[in-house]
């Protein structure tokens, strides 16, 4: 395998998106999610189309361990990770308290520590080569406070300020971190999360140029891919000077429409 990304979340939106692009590069694919037809599927149209290797692992990342037993089943493989999209995670939406906390839990477990331990585990092996690029999926949400949606909120947070700290200690090393920030998609995201029919999820960017403006970014070595210029100027250009409880009424109004 050459030019090898491994992608989670790969069945759908984001993370499908992501696999087109690197395969009409010429890449190789390691493509992990739950829904193995989805990824069988997707295997099928990208070997067809573009003529590359694409393996598939049938994998839940909230479950423990199992980010360790993807890294395991790729070193035993002899596949070599050159691209790490860590795409994988999902939102909920209500009342922190009112919400199950089975269901945060295991959010915190997908969108922070399968993340984590990715990042880890392969970007300790592109380190040691000197070459790799990470690209995290995280979201415009990990720069304002979520209530109504304050775990997943909370967990993009983390993501945003652990890239910015990992591309600060991996300068020099030949290996980049990209966090893409992109405000409401067109992806199964609203329907999973409960927000089926909002009105935050009008004019909802299309999942391709999304991936397409994440990847590009990585290419280039940027940190921080915020993929709306409306949100780059709500982030950059105003948030710095509203207080965070207007901020917050904001996005409650928007979670509750």
């Amino acid at each position: 395998m050459k030019n090898t990304a491994l992608i989670t979340g790969a069945s759908s939106g984001i993370g499908k998106e992501l696999a087109r692009i690197h395969a009409s590069k010429g890449g190789d694919l390691i493509l992990v999610a739950r829904r193995i037809e989805l990824l069988n599927s997707l295997k099928e149209e990208l070997v067809q189309k573009y003529n590359v290797t694409v393996e598939v692992i049938q994998k839940d990342l909230s479950v423990l361990g199992s980010s360790q037993a993807v890294y395991d089943e790729v070193t035993q493989n002899g596949w070599q990770v050159d691209y790490l999209f860590n795409n994988a995670g999902f939102g909920g939406k209500g009342a922190f308290l009112d919400r199950d906390l089975e269901a945060d839990v295991e959010m915190v477990r997908l969108n922070v520590m399968a993340l984590l331990k990715l990042t880890h585990l392969f970007g300790k092996d592109m380190k040691a080569r000197g070459k790799g690029k990470i690209l995290q999926t995280a979201s415009t949400a990990g720069f304002l406070p979520g209530p109504y949606q304050n775990t997943y909120f909370a967990t993009k947070a983390f993501v945003v300020s652990h890239t910015q700290g990992l591309a600060h200690e991996l300068k020099g090393t030949g290996v980049s971190v990209t966090a893409l920030c992109p405000g409401p998609v067109e992806t199964e995201f609203a329907k999973v999360a409960g927000f089926g029919g909002s009105k935050m999820f009008d004019g909802a960017a299309s999942a391709f140029k999304t991936a397409l403006k994440g990847y590009n970014a990585m290419e280039k070595g940027k940190v921080i891919c915020i993929s709306d210029f409306k949100f780059t100027f709500l982030i950059k250009g105003m948030l710095p000077f509203m207080p965070s409880r207007i901020t917050a009424a904001i996005i409650a109004k928007m979670q509750q429409s």
